[in-house]
C-alpha cells in the first residue's frame, strides 16, 4: 500500500535558493519539498519568498494555494493577476512573464514536468 504524505509540515530548514533572473528587490526563496513520485516528474510541498520581482518561464505545470502574503503574476501580453491568503490558481506550462512577490509569500504548490 502506497505512503499518504502529508504536506505543510516544513520539516527542517528547507532549501534557500535565489531566482535566476531577478527584476527587482533582493527575493530570497525557501522550498520544503515533500513529495516526489517514483518517475521523479510530480512535486508537492511549500515554498516562500521575500519581496522581489523575477521573469518566469514555465517548462512544468503548477498548482498554487497562497497560505500567507500577495503575489502578483504578470503575462507577457501585460495581464495582470494579483493572488492573496486563500486564494489557488494553476500555470499552465509555457507561461513567460513575471513572478512579483508583494509580501512575503507562502505557498502549497504540486508541480507536473511533463516529458
Amino acid at each position: 500500500m502506497s505512503k499518504i504524505v502529508k504536506l505543510g509540515l516544513c520539516a527542517g530548514e528547507g532549501e534557500a535558493g535565489v531566482p535566476s533572473r531577478i527584476l527587482s528587490g533582493q527575493p530570497a526563496t525557501r522550498l520544503w519539498n515533500e513529495y516526489t513520485d517514483a518517475g521523479g516528474r510530480f512535486f508537492s510541498g511549500i515554498w516562500s519568498s521575500t519581496e522581489g520581482s523575477w521573469a518566469v518561464d514555465y517548462s512544468e505545470e503548477e498548482i498554487c494555494v497562497i497560505l500567507e502574503g500577495r503575489v502578483r503574476l504578470t503575462g507577457e501580453d501585460g495581464t495582470a493577476r494579483d493572488f492573496g491568503p486563500g486564494d489557488s490558481f494553476a500555470i499552465p506550462a509555457g507561461f513567460k512573464g513575471t513572478w512579483t512577490t508583494i509580501e512575503p509569500v507562502r505557498k502549497l504548490y504540486v508541480i507536473y514536468e511533463p516529458a
